[in-house]
């Protein structure tokens, strides 16, 4: 079965429900996979516990990581991120980073496995951006290579923004290939420079799409050889998405999620995939389209059975 990650806390409660970042999507991803049956109940998930400080500054600055976790962040920031520094903001950040870092460990032993979050993909070095306080994959990405679990990564965003943060922490670390597959006129407005961009016009649908981040896919896989892959599967390249401007259907995410798992696990290469944006206001249609990707990584698990 399929090891998935999940922690009550990637709800923060004190967010309010108008909130133009969806909070409530990440609990009701979470049901949504248990009525699919991926894992039994909520006993079934792994559940992280909160990344400590020496973790978090593998990837940020000591100052920034402080500010958080004593919640005297400036407003200024506090506006740039997104959100109030608030206990229970500080806490969802810390536990969506021990997660991605947890999913990596459990794809090292198993050849798949995913957070119900994550994806954090605008927090640089030294700030948040853009509702990403911690930049969860640059930071479980450090601590293996640290540990020596493995020795290069690459890191595959799909996420209709581009990983600008990921990109920056990792410019001049050999040891972690950037893929950014977005679209070209969306947030930010001043992009980074990945190993690999390729920036889509707005309005792409399926054929263009999948064309394009297959062909990118392959490239960086090669380029890179990875121990490691770790996978934005962001569903805000999505038709419906209020922050989107690409043109993706529910088939298209299933054909994307798919693609991505096959090039990596044929060849022999294990992925740890992470939440990435979503921003519809249905929060039960928005959770169906995020739990693609974990319907999409049983399927993949099951092949290698």
């Amino acid at each position: 079965m399929l090891s998935i990650v999940f922690h009550d806390a990637y709800v923060a409660r004190d967010v309010p429900a108008g909130h133009r970042f969806p909070m409530g999507k990440f609990r009701a991803v979470a049901e949504e996979i248990v009525s699919a049956g991926l894992v039994p109940g909520f006993e079934a998930f792994h559940r992280p516990a909160p990344a400590p400080a020496s973790w978090l500054q593998l990837a940020h600055d000591a100052a920034y990581v402080d500010q958080v976790l004593t919640q005297t962040v400036p407003a200024p920031l506090e506006r740039r991120i997104g959100f109030k520094m608030s206990g229970p903001v500080a806490m969802r950040s810390r536990c969506a980073v021990a997660g991605t870092a947890l999913a990596a460990r459990l794809a090292l032993e198993q050849g798949v496995a995913c957070n119900t979050a994550g994806g954090s993909h605008h927090a640089a070095f030294e700030t948040g951006a853009g509702f990403c306080v911690f930049n969860d994959v640059a930071v479980a990405a450090r601590l293996l290579l640290e540990e020596g679990l493995i020795a290069r990564a690459l890191v595959i965003d799909l996420d209709v923004h581009q990983g600008d943060g990921t990109a920056r922490i990792f410019e001049n670390d050999p040891r972690v290939f950037t893929l950014s597959v977005h679209c070209e006129q969306n947030w930010p407005r001043r992009k980074a420079v990945s190993d690999l961009d390729v920036g889509l016009e707005q309005g792409s649908g399926d054929e263009t799409y999948l064309r394009a981040a297959r062909e990118a896919v392959e490239d960086a896989l090669e380029a890179s050889r990875p121990d490691l892959v770790f996978f934005n599967a962001g569903v805000d390249p999505h038709r419906e998405d209020r922050l989107g401007l690409l043109d993706l259907t529910d088939d298209g995410l299933a054909a994307r999620e798919a693609m991505v798992l096959d090039a990596a696990m044929r060849r022999g290469v294990p992925v740890a995939g992470v939440l990435g944006g979503g921003y519809g206001t249905d929060i039960a249609a928005l959770a169906r389209r995020h739990a693609i990707l974990h319907r999409a990584a049983a399927a993949a698990l099951r092949r290698l059975a």
